[in-house]
C-alpha cells in the first residue's frame, strides 16, 4: 500500500475502533435521564438527539429512549400512542444487541426495554404478551447478576419483577403457577428498599427517582398501605423540587391515604407549562379530591378530565363521579343525565368503570351512605361518623344498604383506631353479605384479617383471610383475592 494511503487507513480503523459501541451515562445522558423523571419529555428528548448526533453508538441513549416512550404512555394513556410505538421495542433490542457485550449495561439494557414493555403491555391489555417479555426481561437480569454482582442496578430491577408477578390477579395464577411465573409483592418492595438504601452515595445514586416512584406506587397500590404516609413522604422529600412527577407523586400519596386536603393543594400547585408533559389523571384525581370534601367545584376537574383525556380508563367512573356531584347538590336532573352517559359513555374493562357501569344501573344510593363513603375516602372520618352514626338499619329499604352500612361503620372505625367496635361492624356486614355480590363482606373479612394481623394474632388473621377468600362471585374479585393471599404469604413467613 503506497505511504500516503497508510495514514487515512489506519486513521479511519483507529476512529472505527473507537466508534464502537458501548455504553456511556455521560453529561447528556445524565441530563435526560433527570428530565424524564421530572417529567419534562420534550427536554429529555432534546438532550437524547444530541447524544445520538455526538456518540451514535451510544446504547444509553437507546435505553433512554425508552424510557420516554415509556413515561409518555403511562402519563397520556393512549392507546392509538400505544399501537404506534410498540414496533419500537424490537428495534431497540436488537439495536442494544450490537452493543458492547462486556458492559454490565449489555443485557440490563435489553431487560430494561422488556420489562418496560411488559408493563405497558399489562396496561393496555395484551397480558400473554406482557408475561413473556417479563419473562424474558427476569431471566436476562438473573444472568447479568450472574455475570456483574457488583451492578446494583439489577437489583431495582429483579425486585420490580418480584412485585409485577406477586400482583398477578387471582384468577390468572393457575396459569402463572403453570408457566413458572411466581413471585412476592412484599419481598419485591424490600428488595427494592434495600436497593434505594445501597446506592446512597454510590455511582448509582442516580436511581433514587426511579426508587421512589416504583415504591410509592408499589406501597400505595399493591400493599394498600393507608398508614405509610410519613414514610413515603420523607422518601418524595428527596427528588428534585422543580420535578413534576414529585408533585403528583406528593399528591397522590397524600390522596390515598387520606390527607385530602394536602392532596388537593399538591394537585392544585401541578404546573400546566408546556415544559412538562400532559397529565390528565390530575384533573380525574383533583375532581375525586374535591368531591371527597364535598367542594361545588369538583364537577369542574372532571369534567376537565374527560376532555383532555385521550384513553380508556375511568370513562364511566368519571361519569358516575359527576352524577354523584350532582346528586350531594339535590340536582336530580343532572344526577339522571350523567347516569345515562355512565351507560353509554367509555369501556368496561378497569375494575373501576365496571364498577360504575355496576352502580348506574343499580338503584340509587342511600346519600348518607355515599356521603360518609366519600368523607372517608377523603379521610374526613369524624365527619362520615356522623353521617351514620344515629342511622338504623330499619331505614334502610335495600339489603344492599344494610350490608353497605355495617361496612361503613367498620372502616370508619377501623381508621379511627376504634378496634372492637371495626370487628364488630365488620363482622355483621359479613354475616348479611358473605352470599351477595356485593363486595362489602369479603373486603370487611379482608380489612378483620389485617386487624388481627396488626396484632399478632396470626390465627385469627389467616381465620380472616381464608374466609375472604371462599368468598366467590363478588365485587372487585381479584383485586380482594389476591390482597388475602398477600396477607397470608406475610403471616407464614
Amino acid at each position: 500500500m503506497p505511504v500516503k494511503y497508510l495514514f487515512p487507513a489506519i486513521f479511519l480503523i483507529l476512529f472505527q475502533f473507537s466508534a464502537k459501541a458501548s455504553f456511556i451515562f455521560d453529561a447528556n445522558s445524565a441530563a435526560a435521564y433527570k428530565a424524564i423523571f421530572d417529567l419534562r419529555l420534550n427536554d429529555a428528548r432534546r438532550y437524547i438527539a444530541e447524544e445520538k448526533s455526538k456518540n451514535p453508538q451510544n446504547g444509553i441513549a437507546i435505553l433512554l429512549e425508552n424510557y420516554v416512550d415509556y413515561f409518555h404512555l403511562l402519563t397520556s394513556d393512549s392507546k392509538a400512542d400505544y399501537d404506534k410505538f410498540k414496533a419500537r421495542r424490537s428495534d431497540r433490542i436488537d439495536a442494544l444487541e450490537d452493543n458492547d457485550e462486556n458492559s454490565p449495561y449489555y443485557l440490563f439494557a435489553q431487560a430494561e426495554i422488556y420489562l418496560q414493555w411488559g408493563l405497558l403491555k399489562a396496561k393496555f391489555g395484551d397480558y400473554t404478551s406482557s408475561t413473556m417479555d417479563l419473562r424474558k426481561a427476569q431471566g436476562l437480569l438473573k444472568k447479568n447478576n450472574e455475570k456483574f454482582r457488583d451492578f446494583l442496578p439489577n437489583q431495582k430491577s429483579l425486585a420490580l419483577i418480584e412485585v409485577v408477578f406477586g400482583a398477578i390477579p387471582s384468577n390468572l395464577k393457575g396459569i402463572a403457577d403453570l408457566i413458572g411465573v411466581r413471585g412476592n409483592i412484599a419481598k419485591g418492595v424490600r428488595q427494592l428498599e434495600a436497593f434505594k438504601s445501597q446506592i446512597s452515595g454510590t455511582k448509582y445514586s442516580f436511581y433514587d427517582d426511579e426508587a421512589i416512584f416504583l415504591l410509592c406506587f408499589m406501597d400505595i397500590d399493591l400493599l394498600h398501605n393507608r398508614g405509610n404516609y410519613a414514610k413515603l413522604n420523607s422518601y418524595l422529600k428527596e427528588m428534585n423540587d422543580k420535578s413534576m412527577l414529585k408533585t403528583y407523586l406528593q399528591g397522590y400519596v397524600a390522596f390515598k391515604t387520606g390527607h385530602n386536603d394536602i392532596a388537593i393543594t399538591y394537585f392544585e400547585s401541578i404546573s400546566e407549562s408546556n415544559q412538562y408533559t400532559p397529565m390528565p389523571t390530575v384533573q380525574y384525581l383533583l375532581g375525586n379530591a374535591k368531591l371527597c370534601r364535598m367542594d361545588s367545584d369538583a364537577h369542574v376537574y372532571l369534567t376537565n378530565y374527560l376532555k383532555a383525556y385521550r384513553g380508556t380508563n375511568y370513562i364511566k367512573d368519571t361519569y358516575l363521579k359527576l352524577a354523584y356531584h350532582y346528586l350531594f347538590k339535590g340536582d336530580m336532573l343532572g344526577y339522571a343525565n350523567y347516569l345515562k352517559l355512565v351507560r353509554s359513555k367509555g369501556y368496561a374493562t378497569d375494575e373501576k368503570d365496571k364498577q360504575a357501569l355496576k352502580e348506574a344501573n343499580d338503584a340509587k344510593p342511600d346519600a348518607d351512605l355515599l356521603r360518609a363513603r366519600f368523607y372517608f375516602d377523603g379521610g374526613y372520618y369524624n365527619k362520615a361518623l356522623a353521617e351514620l352514626k344515629d342511622k338504623h338499619q330499619n331505614e334502610l329499604k335495600l339489603l344492599r344498604d344494610h350490608i353497605e352500612l355495617y361496612y361503613r361503620l367498620g372502616r370508619i372505625y377501623d381508621r379511627m383506631n376504634s378496634f372492637n367496635e371495626a370487628i364488630t361492624n365488620y363482622q355483621k356486614a359479613i354475616n348479611l353479605g358473605r352470599n351477595e355480590a356485593f363486595y362489602y363482606a369479603a373486603n370487611s373479612a379482608l380489612f378483620s384479617g389485617m386487624l388481627y394481623e396488626q396484632k399478632k394474632d396470626n390465627a385469627k388473621a389467616a381465620a380472616y383471610y381464608n374466609m375472604t377468600l371462599k368468598m366467590k362471585d363478588h365485587e372487585y374479585q381479584n383485586s380482594i383475592d389476591t390482597q388475602a393471599k398477600e396477607g397470608l404469604s406475610r403471616i407464614k413467613q
